[in-house]
């Protein structure tokens, strides 16, 4: 690192240095909109010599025993949480999240996903079967598949970073990760303490730049045999594109446009608050917020009342202030991009019930050039509305009413994405019948974001592709060879 004035200015973190860039783009604070760090602008000459510095470390890492690599996961667990509240800050100010947010979500579940995965690594076990009457043996073996290729988003940086790179070496390879060019600090931070937690110059190598330039050179290199990737559909079908000739394996964790069913018999006093944060938390921008709303007509105009109420009394402001509930979106683009929807919807006749357009703003004086906005409250609004069919990733949902069972699972699916829901009622049988039926990788009811790391995580339909979890994260990062054995 260097630093120009109060500038941060990156570095590539490649084969355990950290190697200047010829180039450089600017990183902006959200919540004042200044610029808050110089980030390089990576490309082919970059992404070369980290793929080059991965293979060269993967000998010696893949062939490393699984309690080795844990210890290392771990001691790099224990250094993260040291630091935790540095990250916090960085965390926040790097992506106009919450520092509340960035303490206890974020940074903790990054530490966690070491500690996981290290835990994870030693109890998985390989098949055997035997054909006694033809005097055979037959077992699986697991290997490393060698250099991955890790791409992950602003909204959780840090930590979809860190889902990604612990299993991947855990289970013995190598890595080049390219971080978002909007959310890159948290990222350098862990690398200056790769080498005190024990981990070998070049398994984890980290190239920084845009998804254009760094993305697209680690995508199509013949020596990076698998790509996890989470971002946008849109992004996804361009890496499928590109790696197709390579034929490599990929993880694709994707957008959504996730439904909450509220029937008549949910208890409001936990749905009403769970669904603000499911709808609101981290500003709206994460894959798993609820944007569309479905309340069965009986509690419709209750629950929309209260919901509203509630909504208003979320305070907007400086990100680093712990009464603060939501922060800044990620740029002056996507802010100006989501306030557009609400346009869209208001032109189309629906009503817009608080938040953007509705109610004043009121910023810090350090704050007005930041991009904040509203938790805006969407009603009467039509089912082909864009803003019920397209990814609006900010705080802005849709609440609409339905009559029965079979029409809110039909209205529910009637998206192209499939990755997350919830539905809420006190009739196990209709839960259990719902939650069946919807075409989502994940389905929370009565609750919201209660995750089991065992447990696939991923979605259907444009969603995604793949599952990352315990198991299905070992599987994806290892080559499965079957043996047998003639005695």
């Amino acid at each position: 690192m260097a630093c120009s004035g109060a500038l941060l200015v990156l570095e590539n973190f490649i084969g355990g240095k950290f190697v200047p860039c010829s180039s450089y783009i600017d990183s902006y604070n959200p919540s004042t909109g200044d610029v808050y760090c110089k980030v390089p602008d990576s490309g082919k000459e970059e992404v070369e010599a980290a793929v080059k510095a991965a293979k060269a470390a993967f000998p010696v890492w893949s062939s490393k025993s699984p309690l080795e690599r844990s210890q290392i996961l771990n001691r790099l667990a224990d250094l993260i949480e040291h630091d935790l509240e540095a990250f916090a800050q960085a965390e926040s100010k790097d992506q106009g999240k919450t520092i509340t947010f960035a303490r206890t979500v974020d940074i903790p579940r990054a530490v966690y996903n070491f500690r996981f995965f290290a835990s994870s690594i030693l109890h998985h076990t390989t098949e055997c079967t035997e054909m006694a009457s033809l005097g055979c043996v037959h077992y699986t073996s697991r290997a490393p598949v060698g250099v991955a290729g890790l791409i992950s988003p602003w909204n959780l940086p840090l930590y979809l970073l860190t889902w990604k790179i612990a299993p991947a070496i855990a289970c013995g390879n190598t890595v080049v990760a390219k971080p978002s060019e909007m959310t890159s600090v948290t990222a350098w931070m862990m690398c200056k303490l790769l080498e005190e937690a024990g981990v070998p110059h070049g398994v984890v190598n980290v190239v920084f730049g845009t998804g254009a330039k760094a993305g697209e050179a680690l995508v199509c290199h013949p020596d990076v045999p698998l790509i996890s990737f989470t971002g946008s559909t849109l992004t996804a079908q361009r890496i499928t594109e590109k790696s197709a000739p390579h034929c490599k394996r990929l993880s694709l964790e994707l957008g959504g446009k996730n439904p909450a069913i509220i029937f008549d018999d949910a208890d409001l006093t936990q749905c009403i608050p769970t669904t603000l944060r499911s709808s609101f938390a981290n500003q709206g921008e994460i894959c798993l917020c609820t944007s569309r709303i479905f309340v069965q007509r009986g509690i419709y105009s209750e629950f929309l009342k209260r919901f509203v109420a509630e909504a208003k009394k979320w305070k907007v402001g400086n990100p680093l202030d712990p009464a603060v509930d939501v922060g800044a979106l990620i740029s002056k683009e996507h802010l100006e991009k989501v306030r557009n929807y609400v346009k869209k919807a208001r032109a189309e006749g629906a009503r817009v019930l608080c938040g953007e357009g509705m109610d004043s703003l009121a910023l810090p004086a350090g704050n007005q050039k930041g991009y904040f906005m509203l938790p805006t409250v969407i009603a009467e609004i039509k089912d082909e509305s864009c803003c019920m069919q397209e990814e609006i990733f900010g705080p802005v949902t849709c609440v609409v009413p339905f009559d029965t069972e079979e029409e809110a699972i039909q209205r529910a699916n009637n998206v192209k994405y499939g990755l997350a829901a919830t539905v809420w009622s006190s009739n196990v049988g209709r839960v259990h019948r719902v939650a069946q039926r919807l075409q989502s990788g994940l389905v929370w009811t009565n609750c919201w974001l209660v995750r089991d790391l065992n447990l696939p995580f991923g979605g259907m339909k444009a969603s995604g592709v793949g599952r990352e979890g315990a198991k299905d994260s070992y599987e994806f990062f290892t080559e499965v060879k079957t043996i047998t054995i003639k005695h």
